[in-house]
């Protein structure tokens, strides 16, 4: 065993017993950090326009600071790419994450000195937090992959600006350099297709231990090296041990990506974003991921179903029940205050407080009334792959069809498979009973012939990829929106796979 695999057992067993502090207190851990943030940005621009002088409770600061997204606080976000100090949080921020949002655009969001560790520690431990439960350590000795943006920085209003990831590789601990892959230089290239190539010449002969990426990019990754070689992924890698990921739900994928493995590895799930790292899976038995309530966020839950009125419930982290889905809304020490990030979560268990990351609010599909989201067309999709074994999945996207006449509209299931359902009429049937299984509202339109079945259409391999490259959001941490209430993404992705 290295050096390296050997410390970090009692350093893992260090910060365990540091984390078991907060996670048993987890309300008076909100408590501290709410006062903590208010009473640090009381001088700035925000904190003067809202009065936090003023604020005592979470009932005062309810009635100062309304829920808003990037749009909402953009005037703010804007003094702040300009360079003005003082604006959101004290002095400047000491970057800016630079991301294309999916219902934003472009975005600017800051990362100050203080909650840079945020990000990096909440990294961190989730390694450790597998090191400790499993002991199993030997990863850190071999090579280790991020699939990530570049780590080129640009300035905006004198502020050092770049993708999270991007910036994320700059803070990698100095122990871990010498093992990190892929190099800095090729991690610079912004074509993917062209960065895949080197990091396939870079990678395919050395000793892989842990490989971390959104998972559709990972599998172009291991799709590659497998044509190249001829191998699966454990001849190729024989001591790959552990795949970390975030950023989509990993059971689409999960089927391929183990298959395109040949065996079965470690995973660790991670609930990262430009506006902070929120969660992580501590555990190899229980899925659910723990939130991190100690690291200068302070979180604010909304039931999806008041999202859009006037006066939503707003409910902190003692508040929140299980199996109930909440937009999830934070205020930190990066200076976002009551910022709704866009995701919707779902609790599982409150003792620690763990969760499922369930969609996003505004990707759901109600062109008739029937409020699908992500979290029901994905478990529809994975009950139909249990019941059709031989399909695979590349990955999909499901968006309605508006028709004039009485029952002639639809929802439209655009997938691209890398192996077709042997009966791709009995395989949409099966999709379709089983969302009217999880929306009852969607069951009513079908029961009512406002809407008939849904329509399946199998698209040529190669078309996602095609379509966020004529996006220019290929790779990376660039996601494909699972539903949309609108036809623009289906769309275009017909548009791409007529094409050829």
């Amino acid at each position: 065993m290295g050096v390296r695999a050997l410390l970090s057992k009692p350093f893992a067993a260090y910060v365990h017993r540091q984390n078991q502090i907060w996670i048993e207190h987890s309300a008076e851990a909100q408590q501290a950090i709410f006062h903590k943030i208010i009473s640090k940005a009381k001088d700035t621009k925000f904190g003067q326009d809202h009065h936090f002088a003023s604020i005592k409770t979470h009932s005062d600061y309810v009635k100062a600071v309304p829920v808003r997204d990037y749009e909402g606080l953009a005037s703010y976000f804007n003094r702040v790419k300009q360079g003005e100090p003082n604006v959101l949080w004290p002095g400047k921020p000491l970057y800016l994450a630079k991301t294309s949002g999916t219902t934003s655009g472009t975005k600017y969001i800051p990362i100050s000195s203080d909650s840079i560790s945020n990000h990096i520690n909440g990294a961190r431990d989730a390694l450790l937090a597998y090191i400790h439960e499993t002991g199993n350590s030997a990863f850190l000795d071999g090579k280790l992959i991020f699939l990530s943006g570049s780590p080129e920085l640009e300035e905006v209003g004198g502020i050092k600006t770049g993708r999270l990831s991007g910036i994320a590789n700059h803070h990698v601990p100095g122990y871990l350099r010498t093992t990190q892959l892929p190099s800095y230089r090729t991690n610079c290239i912004e074509d993917w297709e062209t960065k895949l190539d080197q990091i396939i010449e870079e990678t395919i002969d050395q000793n892989m231990t842990l490989i971390s990426g959104i998972p559709p990019w990972v599998q172009m990754y291991f799709d590659k090296l497998t044509r190249q070689t001829g191998k699966q992924i454990k001849d190729i890698f024989p001591n790959f041990k552990l795949f970390v990921y975030g950023g989509v739900n990993f059971e689409p994928y999960r089927k391929k990506l183990f298959e395109s493995i040949g065996r079965q590895v470690d995973s660790i799930e991670t609930f990262p974003a430009s506006e902070g790292f929120f969660a992580y899976q501590n555990s190899q038995t229980d899925p659910g991921l723990l939130l991190l309530l100690n690291s200068g966020i302070f979180y604010e839950f909304i039931p999806t179903s008041e999202y859009f009125s006037e006066n939503p419930t707003r409910l902190t982290i003692d508040q929140v029940e299980t199996g109930v889905n909440y937009a999830l809304v934070i205020s930190s020490n990066a200076g976002l205050w009551s910022y709704s990030i866009g995701d919707t979560v779902k609790f599982v268990s409150v003792k620690p407080y763990k969760l499922v990351v369930s969609g996003r609010i505004k990707h759901y599909i109600s062109a008739f009334g029937e409020h699908v989201i992500g979290e029901e067309v994905e478990k529809a999709m994975k009950a139909a792959m249990q019941k059709f074994k031989e399909v695979e999945l590349i990955e999909f996207t499901v968006a309605p069809y508006v028709s004039q006449d009485q029952g002639a509209s639809y929802h439209e299931w655009l997938v691209e498979f890398s192996q077709k359902p042997h009966t791709p009429d009995a395989f949409a049937e099966e999709l379709d009973r089983q969302l009217r299984k999880l929306n009852s509202y969607y069951d009513d339109l079908i029961t009512g012939n406002i809407l008939k079945r849904l329509k399946l259409t199998s698209l040529p391999k190669g078309s996602f990829q095609k379509y966020m490259k004529s996006q220019g959001k290929l790779g990376g941490q660039n996601k494909v929106p699972r539903l949309s209430n609108d036809r623009k993404l289906a769309d275009g992705l017909l548009e791409v796979s007529r094409e050829g």
